[in-house]
C-alpha cells in the first residue's frame, strides 16, 4: 500500500510538471502570435505569466521581453496610463532587477514625466550595473545638469572661496571640533576638506538624490568612502542614534541659493544646534 500511495502522488506531480509546461508552451506561442499582430500589451501578460511558472525561462525570453515591454510602455504613455505604465516597469524590475537597460528606460519615462531626481536614481543604477552602458552614461549626465545647480560649479571652481572654507574648517578641527555634520553636502567638498583636516568623524546629508549619488562618487573617487558617511536625509530627520552615534562637534553647510528656501536652512541650523551638536559647558 505504501509503495502505491508514492507511485500516486509522484504520477500526481508528474501530471502538475506536465500542465506546468503545456501552459507556459502555449502561453509563449500566444505571446509571439500578439506580437506579430502589435497586441503588445497582451504579449506582455503573457510573458509574465511564462516568467512566473517557468523562472528558468528569464535568460532565453530577456530581450523579447524587454522589447514587449518597452512597445507595451510606449502605448501606455501615449494612452496617458501613466499609472499602469509605471506598475509595469515595477513588475519587470522584480523579475529583472538588476537589468542596467530596464532601469534605463524607466529613468527615461521619468525624465519625460518631469521626475528628473528619481530618473537620475534609475539612470546612476543603470550605469552601476553596466559602466560601459552608453545611453544609461548620457542619460545621467543630461539629467544631473538639470538638477546641479550652475552656483555649484561656480563655488568648486572658485579657489578663493575653498581656500577659506578650508581655512576655517582646519581652525575649528584643530581647536577640538573633531566629529563633524556637513548639512547639504553636495559635492562632498566640506565634507573632505573635514576630513583632510583631522576630523575623527564626518557624516554628511543631501536630500537630493542626484546629488546624493554624486557625493558618494566623488568621495569614493578620493578614497574616502570608509571615513566619510554620506546620508540621503533632509538634516531636518536626522536622529541620533539611529543615523549618527551622538551629537557633533562642528556643523558646516554651503546652502546659501534659492534652495535654501526648501531645505530650510533657519530649521535646520535651529535643529542641528538643538539635537545634533554638542552644547558648550
Amino acid at each position: 500500500m505504501p509503495n502505491s500511495n508514492a507511485k500516486l502522488h509522484s504520477n500526481h506531480r508528474g501530471g502538475r510538471e506536465a500542465s506546468r509546461q503545456e501552459l507556459v508552451s502555449r502561453s509563449l506561442q500566444s505571446a509571439q502570435h500578439c506580437l506579430e499582430s502589435q497586441d503588445f500589451g497582451t504579449a506582455y501578460a503573457h510573458y509574465l505569466l511564462v516568467l512566473n511558472l517557468a523562472p528558468e525561462l528569464k535568460t532565453t525570453v530577456k530581450e523579447t521581453f524587454q522589447f514587449t515591454l518597452f512597445k507595451w510602455a510606449e502605448e501606455l504613455d501615449s494612452l496617458a496610463r501613466i499609472q499602469d505604465l509605471f506598475n509595469c516597469y515595477e513588475q519587470a524590475l522584480e523579475l529583472y532587477p538588476n537589468d542596467e537597460v530596464i532601469c534605463n528606460s524607466m529613468g527615461e519615462h521619468l525624465f519625460r514625466m518631469g521626475f528628473r531626481d528619481e530618473a537620475a536614481g534609475y539612470f546612476h543604477k543603470a550605469v552601476k550595473l553596466n559602466p560601459d552602458f552608453a545611453d544609461a552614461k548620457e542619460n545621467f549626465y543630461r539629467v544631473a545638469n538639470w538638477l546641479v545647480e550652475r552656483w555649484h560649479f561656480i563655488m568648486l571652481n572658485d579657489a578663493k572661496r575653498n581656500l577659506t572654507y578650508l581655512r576655517a574648517i582646519q581652525n575649528a578641527v584643530r581647536s577640538g571640533s573633531k566629529s563633524v555634520l556637513d548639512i547639504g553636502t553636495g559635492t562632498g567638498i566640506l565634507s573632505m576638506f573635514a576630513k583632510k583636516a583631522g576630523a575623527s568623524f564626518v557624516y554628511a546629508c543631501e536630500l537630493s538624490k542626484t546629488m546624493y549619488e554624486l557625493a558618494r562618487d566623488v568621495v569614493a573617487a578620493n578614497n574616502m568612502e570608509r571615513e566619510i558617511k554620506l546620508l540621503h536625509l533632509k538634516s531636518l530627520d536626522i536622529e541620533i542614534p539611529k543615523h549618527i552615534p551622538e551629537r557633533v562637534s562642528l556643523v558646516v553647510t554651503e546652502t546659501v541659493d534659492a534652495g535654501l528656501f526648501g531645505e530650510g536652512i533657519v530649521e535646520s541650523l535651529i535643529h542641528a544646534w538643538e539635537h545634533l551638536l554638542l552644547q558648550p559647558k
